[in-house]
């Protein structure tokens, strides 16, 4: 297990269906937001999945 420092940012291996983390994976991605739950119905919650996805 890796031990963090308290407040350091991690990001996950998924995307839950709160639309802030939908918002941050569209801008990530330079997409609309519609195309990453798109991606995520066909690909499933997994970031390098949706990412190959929607590239």
């Amino acid at each position: 297990m890796m031990i963090m420092a308290r407040g350091t940012k991690v990001e996950r291996n998924s995307v839950s269906n709160q639309d802030h983390e939908i918002k941050y994976e569209a801008n990530k991605l330079d997409v609309k937001p519609g195309k990453i739950k798109d991606a995520k119905e066909s690909a499933g919650n997994q970031r390098k999945a949706i990412e190959k996805k929607v590239k």
